[in-house]
């Protein structure tokens, strides 16, 4: 049944799992010194639903048999079935217990995952945007545009790191110079505003390059945002650079809000699939001095470090490190841990 105690320690070994839309991602744990075994990334259009996919993509291939599963989802992780965002597949906590064996699972937001990650990555795994020093014991904010806008905050408190979901992707971003008036007057629209996740994001991108090529008078060409950042790299098309530029810029001031948010002293961390796609060509400057245009706590703001996360396997290091030592965060299980 259902248990709120912690801490507590999970019995090895562990899978982990790190589920989206689109992907999903395992290892096991073999004991918490190992490293975790890892499978290939697979697709979930392609298993029936998650306990097919466990079954035949790991537990068929593998003579170790988790006895704990720790599991990442995007969506909402209370209650006996979890639906997921942008995925037709159910979690049912209790019947992967009864027909997968497991003894105990534990269901965390994605984003719970993903701000774990930024106290087990290593330096060589950051790259640093702009100036300032992380105070390692100081909250952090993690912001990442993919398929949506997600965003987490990590809190440091009596000695435990505290992670922070919510829907702060969704925070109003309006316009602030001139030419944002020219270019928001095209922005497609949810209930009459903009949000930060109607810009950053894959499709956000797409509505930004309609509306800049729509204020500079000519036809949009793309519908894919892979089309955009092509055509943004190669510098092929006008309207898609402005847009990455725009991009960066508007990124950098939502960014440097969540960091006032959070007073993020340990740090701001720019992950998810977008990230790490544009990041050869990201306009760095332009981010950066949206980031720190905060009067009047310019001076504030410019001494908190942002990382791009260079990880593609972020999310997984955090279930690991969460795994290994639950008892270093201050996760609350209520109704997201089941028991046999």
């Amino acid at each position: 049944m259902p248990s709120s105690t912690s801490p507590f320690v999970l019995p090895f070994p562990i899978l982990i799992a790190d589920i989206g839309g689109t992907n999903a991602r395992f290892s096991i744990l073999v004991d918490a010194n190992a490293e975790p075994k890892a499978f290939e990334t697979i697709r979930t259009r392609d298993f029936e639903s998650l306990d097919a996919a466990i079954q035949n993509h790991v537990l068929d291939h593998t003579s170790l048999m988790p006895r704990s599963a720790v599991l990442a989802v995007a969506g909402p992780t209370d209650g006996d079935a979890i639906d997921l965002t942008n995925n037709d597949w159910v979690v049912y906590p209790r019947r992967m217990i009864a027909d997968l064996g497991f003894d105990e699972v534990v269901v965390l937001n994605d984003y719970e995952a993903q701000a774990l990650a930024v106290v087990a990555l290593e330096d060589d795994q950051l790259r640093q945007i702009g100036g300032g020093e992380r105070d390692p014991a100081a909250h952090r904010v993690v912001i990442g545009p993919g398929t949506g806008l997600g965003v987490a905050g990590l809190v440091h408190a009596a000695s435990t790191w505290i992670p922070v979901a919510g829907e702060g992707g969704h925070v109003d971003l309006g316009p602030q110079t001139e030419r944002d008036g020219e270019v928001f007057a095209h922005l497609e629209r949810i209930g009459g505003r903009v949000s930060g996740e109607q810009v950053l994001c894959g499709r956000g991108m797409v509505n930004l390059y309609r509306a800049v090529a729509r204020a500079n008078g000519n036809a949009p060409r793309f519908d894919d945002p892979s089309d955009v950042t092509h055509a943004a790299e190669t510098g092929s098309d006008e309207d898609a650079v402005e847009t990455l530029d725009l991009f960066a810029e508007y990124l950098g001031r939502v960014a440097g809000d969540l960091a006032l948010v959070f007073m993020a002293r340990g740090g701001v961390y720019l992950t998810g699939g977008i990230t790490q796609k544009i990041l050869p060509f990201f306009n760095q400057t332009r981010f950066r001095a949206a980031f720190d245009n905060k009067a009047p706590h310019e001076a504030l703001v410019g001494e908190m470090p942002v990382f791009a996360i260079l990880h593609d396997r972020a999310p997984m290091e955090g279930l690991a490190a969460y795994a290994r030592t639950p008892s270093r965060f201050g996760v609350a299980l209520e109704s997201r841990h089941w028991t046999r």
